[in-house]
């Protein structure tokens, strides 16, 4: 819990047993004056802090102690009691209900936290900013209107220099979002609401570290219905180690995307989307022999390779930034000879599709994902990386056999064939939420069979291990001998290596 949420709680608590327990003459003054603190609590805490559903136990406690409080203060004291009975089981209802309010007052906020990132590891601090990019040569095929260009929202993290105390981002800013997700998890819209107040390592526009001249680019890709900031412990952590990374929110495959002006596209149905990621795996339709269409326009090869034009669209925008950044920010500080691109689940699959098609892309990391026939047929030639867990894992967690076999087997098969540098990196017991934040959104989602037997802190801190020493091998050329071989840190994961 936050400060001032367990300020609240405790109030409560005190004042509730100020009320109900029995105190020696020593002590009655807490009697008087405790019963008067909740209210100040609640309101410090929702004026400061910011109100959540979590805490209505606790506001309602706060409220209930308050006005028994004040009827005690402002009834005469020579009231009768006409009713001992009555008032005896007043008493024991009351201690029960307050009971019952201080046990939701502190188990909500607990389950539901508004968690707190872990301190990047690197030397650097964050700064970030975020981009709209319209490609007016390209018509998004995904949206309904014909006249609709593509769009973009690409948020950029990078090294920088700034005061300890300086304000920290969110983590989100648009709230359309936690809602998708909660109807994805078929759970009230307003589950998630509180994640609002969640904020990150980084400070919105600070000026660029000046310890290097330029920085190694990284492009991250989300997964299907995510949303660009759903790696967010990863990326802080890349960037402190002196990474720049692009973000990039893919409007209809994502979860929401809110543009500037305040436009919004949600994400396209998820037994639609799930179609058209499919059809990149068979882009004629078994029946006509067609490709697919989407409002009445070709698809052409399904939906995995238009996303990844949309790398190589954000790509020509970080070199226009690097020559002149409108904001002043990035010009010249992006180091474009040394540009990597991770992305998780469909951002995975369209990481592997863009390093196929894209030569400025020089080290290449999949997580937990399946490859297209295109790469599984023609190999990557750089560097690349799949950390994934082993297919009892993913049986566990409830995946069909025929996508255990979809994502082994073409990763194994794009790993065998590489003519560059390859690592296949398995964690069994991580499931498919433990390669994002939303692992860290609650401690009971392990409960509900949607994390696995890995903590979060774990599963993060080994994805930050090897995703670093990949990077740092293959852009930077640093040593990296956590890819060498068993490492004693990381008992549990499991890697191989093939080298050329």
């Amino acid at each position: 819990m936050r400060v001032l949420e367990t300020v609240l709680v405790i109030a409560d608590l005190l004042a509730f047993l100020a009320l109900v327990i029995p105190m020696p003459p020593a002590l009655r003054r807490l009697r008087q004056v405790a019963p008067a603190t909740p209210a100040a609590a609640a309101a410090a805490q929702a004026l400061l802090e910011g109100p959540r559903w979590q805490l209505i136990p606790a506001y309602a406690l706060a409220a209930a102690i308050t006005a028994v409080w004040l009827l005690g203060v402002l009834a005469p004291a020579r009231w009768p009691v006409r009713r001992p009975r009555l008032r005896r089981f007043a008493t024991a209802a009351t201690a029960v209900l307050g009971a019952m309010g201080l046990v939701a007052s502190t188990a909500l906020p607990v389950l539901l936290p508004v968690f707190s990132f872990a301190q990047p590891t690197g030397p650097h601090r964050i700064g970030t900013v975020t981009h709209h990019w319209t490609d007016g040569g390209r018509p998004d095929v995904l949206a309904a209107d014909p006249r609709a260009r593509r769009e973009l929202m690409v948020q950029i993290w990078y090294p920088a220099a700034g005061a300890p105390s300086a304000p920290r981002a969110a983590y989100v800013q648009d709230d359309d979002v936690f809602v998708a997700m909660a109807r994805l998890a078929r759970v009230p819209d307003f589950t998630f609401g509180h994640l609002r107040h969640v904020t990150t390592n980084a400070v919105a526009s600070a000026p660029v570290a000046a310890e290097r001249s330029r920085y190694p680019v990284l492009v991250f890709l989300e997964g299907a219905m995510g949303f660009r900031q759903m790696n967010t412990f990863q990326i802080e952590n890349l960037v402190s180690h002196g990474y720049v990374v692009a973000a990039v929110d893919h409007p209809y495959a994502a979860a929401s995307v809110r543009f500037p002006d305040g436009r919004r596209t949600a994400g396209l149905p998820a037994d639609r989307l799930r179609a058209l990621i499919d059809r990149s795996f068979d882009p004629a339709d078994e029946r006509t022999g067609e490709a697919p269409a989407l409002n009445g326009r070709v698809l052409d090869g399904g939906l995995v390779p238009y996303l990844a034009r949309d790398v190589t669209f954000t790509l020509d925008h970080l070199a226009a930034l690097d020559r002149a950044d409108p904001a002043g920010v990035l010009t010249g500080r992006l180091d474009l000879r040394s540009i990597g691109a991770f992305g998780i689940s469909l951002g995975g699959i369209v990481t592997g599709e863009a390093c196929r098609t894209e030569p400025r892309l020089r080290a290449c990391l999949m997580m937990d994902t399946r490859m297209t026939p295109g790469v599984v047929r023609e190999g990557l030639d750089q560097p690349s990386m799949w950390i994934t867990r082993d297919a009892a894992t993913m049986r566990r967690e409830g995946w069909s056999a025929d996508d255990i076999d979809q994502h082994q087997n073409s990763m194994r098969a794009v790993f065998d064939k590489r003519p560059a540098d390859g690592y296949l990196v398995r964690v069994p017991g991580m499931f498919h939420a433990d390669f994002t934040d939303i692992s860290s959104w609650s401690p009971v989602l392990s409960r509900f069979g949607l994390t696995g037997s890995v903590p979060a802190e774990r599963a993060h801190a080994i994805l930050n291990a090897y995703s670093l020493a990949f990077f740092d091998r293959h852009l930077r050329d640093l040593p990296a001998p956590l890819l060498d071989g068993p490492a004693p840190g990381y008992p549990n994961v499991l890697l191989e290596t093939r080298r050329p």
